[in-house]
Protein backbone atom coordinates (compact mmCIF):
# COMPACT_ATOMS: atom_id res chain seq x y z
CA UNK A 1 0.00 0.00 0.00
CA UNK A 2 1.58 3.23 -1.18
CA UNK A 3 1.05 6.36 0.88
CA UNK A 4 1.25 9.77 -0.76
CA UNK A 5 2.04 12.92 1.21
CA UNK A 6 1.71 16.38 -0.28
CA UNK A 7 3.51 19.52 0.81
CA UNK A 8 4.20 23.03 -0.42
CA UNK A 9 0.77 24.61 -0.26
CA UNK A 10 0.11 27.99 1.30
CA UNK A 11 -1.08 31.53 0.80
CA UNK A 12 0.29 33.46 -2.16
CA UNK A 13 -0.59 36.71 -3.87
CA UNK A 14 -1.93 36.75 -7.43
CA UNK A 15 0.94 36.46 -9.86
CA UNK A 16 3.05 34.52 -7.39
CA UNK A 17 4.44 31.00 -7.54
CA UNK A 18 4.26 27.82 -5.50
CA UNK A 19 5.82 24.41 -5.89
CA UNK A 20 3.84 21.44 -4.65
CA UNK A 21 5.53 18.17 -3.87
CA UNK A 22 4.16 14.69 -3.33
CA UNK A 23 6.33 12.02 -1.76
CA UNK A 24 5.50 8.34 -2.03
CA UNK A 25 6.20 5.98 0.87
CA UNK A 26 7.76 3.43 -1.47
CA UNK A 27 8.96 3.06 -5.01
CA UNK A 28 6.80 4.67 -7.65
CA UNK A 29 8.02 2.22 -10.28
CA UNK A 30 4.66 0.42 -10.22
CA UNK A 31 2.61 3.60 -10.49
CA UNK A 32 1.90 4.07 -14.16
CA UNK A 33 0.31 7.47 -13.95
CA UNK A 34 0.58 10.19 -11.35
CA UNK A 35 -1.52 13.29 -11.30
CA UNK A 36 -2.54 16.42 -9.48
CA UNK A 37 -6.20 17.10 -8.84
CA UNK A 38 -7.71 20.13 -7.19
CA UNK A 39 -10.99 20.92 -5.52
CA UNK A 40 -12.19 24.49 -5.25
CA UNK A 41 -14.68 25.46 -2.56
CA UNK A 42 -18.15 24.27 -3.51
CA UNK A 43 -16.92 22.48 -6.63
CA UNK A 44 -16.10 18.93 -7.61
CA UNK A 45 -12.57 17.63 -7.66
CA UNK A 46 -10.99 18.07 -11.09
CA UNK A 47 -7.93 16.72 -12.82
CA UNK A 48 -5.26 19.37 -13.34
CA UNK A 49 -2.32 17.52 -14.87
CA UNK A 50 -0.86 14.04 -15.15
CA UNK A 51 2.40 12.37 -16.02
CA UNK A 52 3.10 8.77 -16.97
CA UNK A 53 6.00 6.70 -15.73
CA UNK A 54 7.68 7.41 -19.06
CA UNK A 55 7.38 11.16 -18.56
CA UNK A 56 4.49 11.91 -20.90
CA UNK A 57 2.58 14.88 -19.51
CA UNK A 58 -0.96 16.04 -20.03
CA UNK A 59 -2.71 19.17 -18.82
CA UNK A 60 -6.44 18.68 -18.49
CA UNK A 61 -7.29 22.26 -17.61
CA UNK A 62 -6.60 24.72 -20.40
CA UNK A 63 -6.42 27.49 -17.83
CA UNK A 64 -3.17 26.10 -16.40
CA UNK A 65 -1.34 25.44 -19.64
CA UNK A 66 1.79 27.54 -19.83
CA UNK A 67 1.62 28.31 -16.11
CA UNK A 68 1.83 24.90 -14.41
CA UNK A 69 4.45 22.22 -14.95
CA UNK A 70 4.09 18.67 -13.68
CA UNK A 71 7.08 16.42 -13.23
CA UNK A 72 8.04 13.21 -11.48
CA UNK A 73 11.34 11.88 -10.19
CA UNK A 74 11.08 8.11 -10.00
CA UNK A 75 14.45 7.80 -8.29
CA UNK A 76 13.33 10.09 -5.45
CA UNK A 77 9.71 8.85 -5.44
CA UNK A 78 8.39 12.36 -5.82
CA UNK A 79 5.83 14.17 -7.93
CA UNK A 80 5.93 17.94 -8.31
CA UNK A 81 3.73 20.71 -9.61
CA UNK A 82 5.37 24.05 -10.34
CA UNK A 83 2.68 26.73 -10.39
CA UNK A 84 3.51 30.17 -11.76
CA UNK A 85 1.42 33.27 -12.40
CA UNK A 86 -1.13 32.06 -9.91
CA UNK A 87 -4.67 33.39 -10.07
CA UNK A 88 -7.43 33.51 -7.45
CA UNK A 89 -9.30 30.82 -9.39
CA UNK A 90 -6.39 28.44 -8.72
CA UNK A 91 -7.43 28.39 -5.06
CA UNK A 92 -8.36 25.00 -3.71
CA UNK A 93 -7.12 21.83 -2.12
CA UNK A 94 -4.59 20.06 -4.34
CA UNK A 95 -4.39 16.28 -4.21
CA UNK A 96 -1.73 13.90 -5.41
CA UNK A 97 -3.02 10.78 -7.12
CA UNK A 98 -1.39 7.63 -8.40
CA UNK A 99 -2.72 4.67 -10.32
CA UNK A 100 -1.00 1.38 -11.06
CA UNK A 101 -1.33 -0.41 -14.37
CA UNK A 102 -3.41 -3.04 -12.55
CA UNK A 103 -5.84 -0.34 -11.43
CA UNK A 104 -4.90 0.19 -7.78
CA UNK A 105 -5.33 3.86 -6.88
CA UNK A 106 -3.77 6.04 -4.21
CA UNK A 107 -4.65 9.51 -2.92
CA UNK A 108 -2.81 11.96 -0.75
CA UNK A 109 -4.53 13.91 2.00
CA UNK A 110 -4.36 17.21 0.10
CA UNK A 111 -2.64 20.53 0.54
CA UNK A 112 -4.38 23.91 0.58
CA UNK A 113 -3.45 26.55 -1.97
CA UNK A 114 -4.92 30.00 -1.50
CA UNK A 115 -4.31 32.78 -4.01
CA UNK A 116 -5.40 36.09 -2.58
CA UNK A 117 -4.20 39.63 -2.08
Amino acid sequence: QVQLVESGGGLVQPGGSLRLSCTASQSMSSIYRMAWYRQAPGKERELVASVTIGGITSYKQSSVKGRFTISRDNAKNTLSLQMNSLKPEDTGVYYCHGVEAAGEEYWGQGTQVTVSS
